[in-house]
């Protein structure tokens, strides 16, 4: 039995899968690669759609992560100070403030 697709969040492409149904897919994806029971051609077809679930997904955490501010405090007058919420991953973070010369980093991580 087919399942319904979900109609898309206002804003969100008509073909792009929401976050929930792209991360489902892609954790079957990479079962079936773990399991090393489909054939070669099969495998790089699943890879290649997995990279793109991979991609959609940062797109949907991204777009999240511009909404996001951070509560850092109350003004005297008991206003709500914010700052914009940092985005990047940890290990990004700390190359930038530590420089590129970690001669393990990758400057196209997966992540």
């Amino acid at each position: 039995m087919a399942q319904k697709k979900s109609q898309p969040a206002p804003g969100q492409e008509a073909d792009r899968p929401a976050l929930e149904e792209a991360m489902a897919e892609l954790a079957e994806i990479v079962s079936l690669l773990e399991s090393g029971k489909e054939p070669l051609d099969r495998s790089l077809a699943n890879f290649e759609r997995g990279m793109t679930l991979l991609r959609v997904c940062h797109e949907h955490l991204d777009g999240a992560a511009r909404r996001i501010e951070i509560l850092t405090g109350f003004s005297e007058a008991g206003e709500a100070e914010t700052e914009e919420f940092d985005g990047r991953s940890t290990l990004d973070r700390g190359r930038v403030s530590a420089g590129d010369n970690d001669d393990h980093a990758d400057s196209q991580g997966l992540f």
